[in-house]
């Protein structure tokens, strides 16, 4: 965590709104998610760039963040952010020890060893209850399993089992929070969180671009000339889908609102993306008639009427 820069690793400045910070991650995630940039520091890219937004997107974690840097984590939540400051100061002086002269500044009723001790780990000495550290396990979800959310039964170190509720809609990259989950306190304190890393397992019907979803669908090449309606599977069931006339293989046609839904806003979207298929053997009669249409037909794909 020493030295990240959240703001910088999406590329926005600090005064960037909610919309920005958004914007920029969409556009981020887009670029370097694993199933799409095949290149070996994609993967590491991606985790970067989905925990800068996992921050800088909660505004209770961006003002913690905000104030206390990279150490926001390790922070108790009943320091100040002046305390604090004061801490570190202290800590990174050049006449640091395990004991400090306080009297060069006014710490109040803090106590500088404990609260160095419970930030840094460092050399001063602990004394008292410690809050738990957090910490952060892998969550594999199917496509459908994200769509819906539930409930699901996870087995952690120690061992221990916990009942974890998936958010409906929940999509790669994005963390889960399990508020007295982390690590246990000490003489009494407060364990710490645990946060789930939610990674959607490769599908073998859909791809996924944040709550867009993606599918391939075949067609018939008189399906593809005149058009028809098909029923196209969707997470949670079916759906109707128009293909226009004329629908060559690549075009993306849209069902709106039926990728992956969005509690806090607009549902993604999924593409049928054409694929036209022909006859690997035809039967005589349609060899017949692929003939007859290659006689009467003065479409030319490769010429300049395409």
């Amino acid at each position: 965590m020493a030295g990240t820069d959240f703001y910088g690793i999406l590329g926005v400045d600090r005064s960037a709104d909610q919309t920005e910070i958004q914007r920029a991650y969409r556009k981020l995630a887009r670029k370097y998610h694993p199933d799409i940039n095949k290149d070996p520091d994609a993967e590491d890219r991606f985790k970067e760039i989905s925990e800068a937004y996992d921050v800088l997107s909660e505004p209770e974690t961006r003002r913690r963040y905000d104030t206390f840097g990279a150490d926001f984590r390790q922070v108790p939540p009943d320091v100040d952010a002046e305390t604090w400051a004061r801490a570190k100061a202290a800590r990174e002086s050049p006449f640091g020890g395990s004991r400090f002269d306080t009297g060069s500044f006014d710490t109040g009723d803090v106590d500088i060893e404990d609260l160095l001790g419970g930030i840094f780990g460092g050399r001063a000495r602990r004394r008292g209850p410690m809050p738990g550290a957090d910490q952060e396990a892998e969550l594999e979800l199917t496509v459908e399993e994200a769509h819906a959310g539930g409930r699901r039964t996870l087995t952690l170190p120690g061992p221990r089992t916990i009942e974890v509720t998936i958010p409906a809609g929940v999509t790669d990259g994005r963390r889960i929070r399990l508020a007295g989950q982390g690590g246990r306190g000490t003489d009494g304190a407060p364990p710490g969180d645990l946060y789930l890393l939610v990674h959607l397992a490769p599908h073998p019907r859909y791809r996924v671009d944040g709550r867009d979803l993606a599918l391939d669908l075949p067609l018939t090449p008189w399906e593809a000339a005149l058009g028809t309606t098909v029923t196209l599977p969707i997470p949670g069931g079916e759906a109707k889908l128009k293909v226009p006339p004329g629908t060559s293989t690549g075009r993306r046609l849209r069902l709106r609102g039926k990728g992956l839904p969005n509690p806090r806003g607009t549902a993604g979207d999924l593409y049928a993306e054409a694929r036209v298929l022909v006859p690997a053997k035809p039967t005589d009669e349609e060899r017949q008639l692929f003939e007859q249409l290659a006689a009467v037909s003065t479409f030319d794909p490769r010429g300049s009427g395409r």
